[in-house]
């Protein structure tokens, strides 16, 4: 722990100085901490502990402008921080300020032509360690001018997979954030997206699980819903499902499938993608394959996703129903030449005859995803106000068995329950005169004095 402490101290030193000779001392001092937290975990703890500076004086080295970003020193920084990201001490990163510095790097970095492939990793690795640990983590990202640089490297480099998917990684974060997700796709993310994922292969699976689960955050805009839906991608995901469930035989990939059940799923929440999933006989394909994934129960998650998008997209229907569809008919009593109820009645039987409004006010939907993070603190307080708060509400009512009047037979044999009793007076000292009952029969005998 000593040695520990004095290395720290002299990296701090090294960083007030920041001249261009200390880079060969950052180097050494930075790679024999490394060590040394690698090599014995309760170093690791020290560093880590409250009232430690240690996580500080890592950071600041990664500040200090005159040293080379792919010095030893530098990524042996980047695997001291790696190492550290996980559970609590990976927000111990973020409180000390890390997510903000690592953006500043990212930045930087980027600027080379072309960029280092093994600085560009670690950085996206970085970021995405400890991405779930910082709500603001999208918001830096855009401000700072880092969110495309992600992107832009998956473009170049779709077919080198140790860079692309710390970076799928990376616009995963980015995407649960509603103004990052429309930006996003604006810059053609979802077209990309539909690169990785198809056509059908089990190699690179975990790039492939990752890319679905940022395709599925990023569908939950209705801008990026509907760009899919224009370019025929609700087709697409339907026969990348198909051929996943036919080749799956021996059901490995359920964390795939259910991805791409996850994107349907984020689709269909607008009309036009759920009128696409019934024009791709979307509504048949999950039926049967659900049908035949009955008999694993393992599979349970891929049954309830589809029966939850079937329910959203079947047709709904106002009674009284006059087709076939129903099992009765409700005839009304006097239908009118012409009106609504007439031109309800004139509906073919496969015709959805309730008006669905949810996107109709698509335009101001995607003015308001243009939104302030102010909104996104919001929902972190949000107000249930279908739970009940008010205690005596919550308590039970405690009914009577019997009716008051059946009781009252009980009053004799507990009358300290219905007389009021006066107080014995107990203050007073002076007994109270003997005052004998008119009904006791025989001498009454007072005791005289002396007697006991």
């Amino acid at each position: 722990s000593s040695r520990t402490v004095s290395l720290l101290s002299q990296l701090e030193k090294i960083n007030l100085d920041s001249v261009l000779g200390e880079a060969d001392n950052a180097r050494y001092v930075t790679s024999k901490i490394l060590h040394l937290v690698q090599s014995q975990e309760k170093n690791r703890k020290e560093m880590t502990s409250k009232g430690s500076t240690g996580i500080e004086v890592i950071l600041s080295t990664l500040e200090v402008k005159s040293f080379n970003l792919c010095d030893y020193g530098y990524v042996a920084s980047y695997h001291f921080i790696i190492g550290l990201c996980g559970g609590r001490r990976a927000s111990v990163l973020v409180t000390k300020g890390g997510t903000q510095i690592l953006l500043q790097l990212l930045l930087t970095a980027s600027k080379d032509s072309p960029p280092n492939e093994e600085l560009m990793v670690l950085l996206h690795t970085l970021l995405a360690k400890i991405g779930p640990k910082d709500k603001k983590i999208g918001m830096k990202a855009r401000i700072n001018g880092a969110l495309n640089i992600s992107l832009n490297l998956v473009k170049q480099n779709l077919q080198n997979h140790k860079l692309v998917l710390p970076c799928l990684q990376v616009l995963r974060v980015y995407s649960t954030n509603s103004v990052n997700a429309v930006s996003l796709g604006k810059n053609g993310v979802v077209e990309l997206m539909f690169k990785i994922i198809g056509p059908f292969t089990k190699k690179n699976t975990s790039l492939m699980k990752v890319a679905l689960d940022t395709l599925a955050a990023l569908l939950k805009s209705k801008t990026n819903a509907r760009r899919a839906v224009d370019r025929g991608y609700v087709q697409v995901l339907l026969t990348i499902y198909v051929d996943w469930h036919r080749h799956d035989s021996r059901h490995r990939y359920m964390l795939i499938r259910k991805g791409v059940l996850q994107c349907i799923k984020s689709v269909t929440n607008i009309k036009l993608g759920r009128k696409a999933f019934i024009d791709a006989n979307g509504m048949k394909i999950l039926y049967n394959t659900s049908q035949e994934c009955l008999a694993v129960r393992t599979l349970d998650p891929l049954v309830n996703t589809s029966s939850l998008i079937m329910r959203k997209c079947f047709p709904k229907n106002r009674l009284p129903l006059p087709t076939i569809k129903s099992a009765f008919h409700f005839q009304l009593p006097v239908i009118p030449a012409s009106g609504p109820v007439a031109q309800l009645y004139s509906l073919p039987p496969d015709v959805d005859d309730v008006v669905d409004e949810s996107d109709d006010n698509d335009d101001a939907e995607t003015e308001s995803e243009i939104e302030t993070e102010n909104d996104d603190d919001k929902d972190q307080h949000f107000k249930n106000d279908d739970i009940e708060t008010d205690i005596n509400k919550l308590r039970p009512r405690q009914e009577l068995g019997r009716p008051i009047e059946e009781l009252k037979m009980y009053e004799q044999f507990f009358p300290e329950l219905s007389e009021n009793f006066q107080e014995c007076d107990l203050v007073s000292k002076e007994p109270k005169p003997f005052v004998p009952d008119a009904n006791l029969s025989g001498p009454i005998v007072v005791p005289t004095a002396g007697e006991e």
